[in-house]
Parts: C-alpha cells; sequence; structure tokens
C-alpha cells in the first residue's frame, strides 16, 4: 500500500510542478489588430496611442507584458481623471483579455495537449493511484494522525495549501491576467464543449470538476464501509459533472444562457439581475423554462425538499460547494470549531448574510420593474449587489470559503456564510421530517462523532443526553453515524411532533 501511494504522491507532485511551470512559458506580442478586436470601439483610439511602445514588440514573460499595459492604462486614467473628463476614463478591464489574445508560443498550438496531460493528466493519475492504495487496508474509517499529521492537522503542509488555495482564489477574482497560461491548456476542452475558447471561468469549472471526481475516488474507498456514503458522493460527482459543468457548458454552444440547473437563488444570488432574466427571455421558450425552473426551485421545491428529507438533500448530495467540501475538503472536516463561540458567531454571520441576499434581491428586481435604482434617497441597488459580489460572492465564497479549508475545516462558506444554507437551515430547524436519532445508553464517549463533524457541531453531547439532532447547521452528512464504533447515531425521517429536542 505504502508503495503505490508513494508513486501516486510522486505523479501527483511531478504533474502539478508541470502545472506551475506552465505559468512560466510562453510569448506575448501586441498588435493594433490585437487592440481592435478585445478593445470596445470607444476606446480603441486611447488604447493604441498609449500602448504604442508596446506594439509588436516581443515580451518573454507574462509579467512585464501585464505590468507595461497595465500602467499604461493606468497613466491614461489618470490624465483623464486630472482634467476631470470623466465620460472618457476607461473603466472597463481589459488586461486579461489583450494578454489571452497577445499569447503566443507551445500553449497556443497543438503541443498545449501535450501539456495538458504532463499538468492535468499526470497530478490526477497520481491522485487515483494515492486514492485507490486504501482497497489495501481493511474498510473502515482511520482515526490515527488525524491531529498529528503536518498535512490534516494545521502543520506546514496544511498552510502551504491553504495559502496556494488563498493565493489562487485571489488571482482568479481579481487578477486572472496571470492566470493565462492555465487558461490556454484548457482551451481545447473549451472548443470542444461550447465552441469558443475558454475564460477564466470555464478554466474554474474545469478544475473544480476534475478534483470532486479525484477526491471523490477517495471517498469512495475511504467509506467503502458505508452504503449511504457511497450514494453521496456518487450522486455529488454526478450532480457537478452533469448539471454544473457540462450541459452549461453545451447550453452555450446551442445559444442558449449558461446557467447551473441546480444551482439556486439565493447561493446564485445573480439568478435575478435584470441582465440574466433578459437573457433568459430573450433566448425564446427553453430560456423562459429557466427562468420558471429557477422560480420553482427556489420557492417550492428547496422548502418541500427539506421539509421531507432535510437540508442534507441539498447540501450533502446536489450542491457544488458542498461537493467539494466532501471530497477535497474531507481530509479537514475535523478541524471545524465546535466552541459555543463559534456556533453564537455562525448563526449571526450566516443569517445576516441571507438578509442581506434577500434585501439586494429586492432592490435589484426593484429596478428591474421600475427602472429606478435608488431607493429611499440613498439605497443604490447596482452598488448595494456590487458589494455583495466583492465581499460575498467572491472572498467570502472562495478566498475564505476554500481557501481556509486547511485552517478552519471544509464547511467555513457553508457553516458562516452560505444564504441557501441558512434558508434551508430554517426550515430543518423548525417544519423537517428529518433528524439524527441518538442512543444514548450506547455511547461510549470516544468523540469520534464530534471530532468528524464537519458543521462544528458536538455530537456526542447530543448523544449522551439521547437528544435528536435537528440543529439548522446539520447538513446529513452522515459522517458522524459512519465513524462512530456503537451504532449510536442514525439518519431518519418521521413526524415533526416525535423529535426529541
Amino acid at each position: 500500500m505504502k508503495l503505490l501511494q508513494r508513486i501516486g504522491l510522486l505523479l501527483f507532485i511531478l504533474g502539478f510542478g508541470c502545472w506551475l511551470v506552465t505559468l512560466t512559458m510562453g510569448e506575448f506580442r501586441l498588435t493594433n489588430a490585437i487592440v481592435d478586436t478585445v478593445v470596445k470601439p470607444e476606446h480603441r483610439a486611447a488604447v493604441h496611442d498609449r500602448t504604442a511602445f508596446m506594439a509588436n514588440r516581443l515580451y518573454t514573460s507574462n509579467w512585464s507584458f501585464v505590468h507595461d499595459f497595465r500602467q499604461a492604462i493606468n497613466r491614461y486614467n489618470d490624465d483623464m481623471r486630472a482634467k476631470k473628463a470623466w465620460d472618457q476614463v476607461i473603466y472597463d478591464n481589459y488586461t486579461a483579455d489583450i494578454t489571452k489574445a497577445a499569447s503566443l508560443g507551445v500553449l497556443t498550438t497543438s503541443s498545449s495537449w501535450l501539456w495538458f496531460w504532463l499538468s492535468f493528466g499526470v497530478a490526477a493519475i497520481g491522485g487515483l493511484l494515492y486514492a485507490l492504495a486504501g482497497l489495501q487496508r481493511q474498510p473502515g474509517v482511520r482515526n490515527d494522525r488525524q491531529y498529528r499529521s503536518a498535512a490534516t492537522n494545521r502543520g506546514w503542509i496544511g498552510v502551504s495549501v491553504g495559502l496556494f488555495l488563498i493565493g489562487f482564489y485571489i488571482a482568479l477574482y481579481f487578477y486572472p491576467e496571470y492566470l493565462t497560461n492555465w487558461v490556454l491548456l484548457v482551451d481545447p476542452i473549451s472548443r470542444m464543449l461550447n465552441g469558443g475558447d475558454a475564460s477564466r471561468w470555464f478554466l474554474y469549472g474545469f478544475l473544480y470538476t476534475l478534483v470532486i471526481l479525484v477526491m471523490g475516488i477517495r471517498m469512495l474507498v475511504n467509506y467503502r464501509h458505508s452504503r449511504y456514503q457511497q450514494l453521496r458522493t456518487l450522486s455529488v460527482m454526478f450532480f457537478q459533472v452533469s448539471f454544473a459543468f457540462l450541459i452549461p457548458e453545451i447550453m452555450q454552444r446551442l445559444n442558449q444562457p449558461y446557467q447551473d440547473l441546480k444551482n439556486s437563488w439565493p447561493l446564485d444570488y445573480t439568478f435575478f439581475f435584470d441582465y440574466k432574466i433578459n437573457e433568459k427571455i430573450q433566448a425564446g421558450s427553453f430560456g423562459i423554462f429557466m427562468l420558471v425552473w429557477g422560480i420553482v426551485l427556489a420557492l417550492v421545491v428547496v422548502p418541500v425538499m427539506t421539509y421531507f428529507f432535510g437540508k442534507r438533500w441539498y447540501c450533502s448530495w446536489v450542491c457544488g460547494c458542498g461537493g467539494l467540501a466532501e471530497t477535497m475538503g474531507d481530509p479537514y472536516r475535523h478541524l471545524s470549531d465546535k466552541s459555543l463561540k463559534a456556533w453564537k458567531a455562525e448563526r449571526v454571520i450566516v443569517h445576516g448574510v441571507l438578509v442581506f441576499a434577500v434585501g439586494m434581491t429586492l432592490l435589484v428586481l426593484y429596478t428591474y420593474f421600475t427602472g429606478q435604482s435608488t431607493i429611499l434617497g440613498f439605497l443604490d441597488s447596482y452598488s448595494v449587489r456590487s458589494t455583495y459580489g466583492l465581499y460575498i460572492g467572491s472572498i467570502f465564497a472562495g478566498v475564505v470559503g476554500t481557501g481556509f479549508y486547511p485552517l478552519m475545516g471544509n464547511r467555513v462558506w457553508c457553516r458562516f456564510g452560505c444564504p441557501l444554507a441558512a434558508y434551508l437551515g430554517l426550515v430543518q430547524r423548525f417544519r423537517s421530517r428529518f433528524r439524527i436519532t441518538t442512543n444514548g445508553g450506547q455511547c461510549i464517549s470516544c468523540g469520534n462523532c464530534s471530532a468528524y463533524c464537519e458543521m462544528g457541531i458536538d455530537v456526542r453531547a447530543y448523544a449522551q443526553r439521547g437528544q435528536d439532532i435537528v440543529r439548522s447547521s446539520c447538513v446529513g452528512c452522515g459522517i458522524c453515524s459512519a465513524v462512530c464504533p456503537r451504532g449510536v447515531l442514525n439518519l431518519e425521517v418521521g413526524p415533526v411532533s416525535s423529535r426529541k429536542i
């Protein structure tokens, strides 16, 4: 087993290393044709003038090309602001698109397939071999070394992984021009699926799906003693590959709006934005169907399904955020804070985000139907939704929500930030048939259940008192039951009145 794991780890490191190396590859040359293609007509003259010193100059570094282009545009904007010519300031960010269009070298030729397989392919094979090595040990969860390993207990490996994830999300959201070569690597895949070149969001979707598939195999191996975990893992893998990745990309190829059909408001906070609604209406009957489906999903399907099955039906079986947390984040689930202080903060923050999302949506709909962006003289719907997108949609959900897996556990976003989790939790807490039943007489106080609860619930305390667990934060992942050596915990449904609280 150790030999297979070492081979898998070595291949993963080699593939990951090749992936990092690709960032340093390629050359860049800006031409007038590229500017005319990428830049809007009203900005072309200014961009041509300010970037004349870059024209047809060969750059061997992404960093130097991006630096020169950004500085040229910034100087122009500074001059326009100094003259108070606000209508001539360039607010559009062309840097990423210009950098990609100006790219030359092996990643823009057929050789990109070679680097694709040397990076993504080798790393994925390595991850699979490492996971499959677990088949050589007895079924069941290994509880040793979780709190000692440098990789899983905030050691140097875990911190390094966290820093990489944080850096990746910051670059993805705010500096995508530096990830140009990684976007070029998946251009061939994008062309096969949607008929167009890849964007940073296609790169992210591809990586997201690949990670869930590889780490999903790990989950299937590690929890092969639990049929519930097997089905749940297969479910999140299926929904990510089909509903979240393949179907939306194919819909674009068919000239239909891009839409993850399983993503529900308020998690999909842009669903009611004016341009999204108009896009669906203009797409015809299928676009209307997607608009109606999204409304029905949020207002009918979500509460009804939660009443019968708890929030687990979505958070642990369907949701992409939950899918990443349950697969890639599984080694870090024991790092969630179980303290009363964390629980109190969690309730305030997550419900605060829900109120923010609802308020923003009401403002957006008010603007859509009235054409007025300001209400009460000071609330501007465009400013509010930009603020939500920056602080909640980008920083909280991405940078913190995933980057902090190795530091605060795998459900940071789900616990503290997801507005849909808060919405589902309110239904589960007060009007759901779902509960985790406990048999306190069988409990030996080993603490496995509490240690492995990703949502920060002290499960053992409930078990010792013989109370049912109906906490609004519980996502019904069932790991507490899977790691219990005595069968104390069971995921069940029954009449709401029969819950032991």
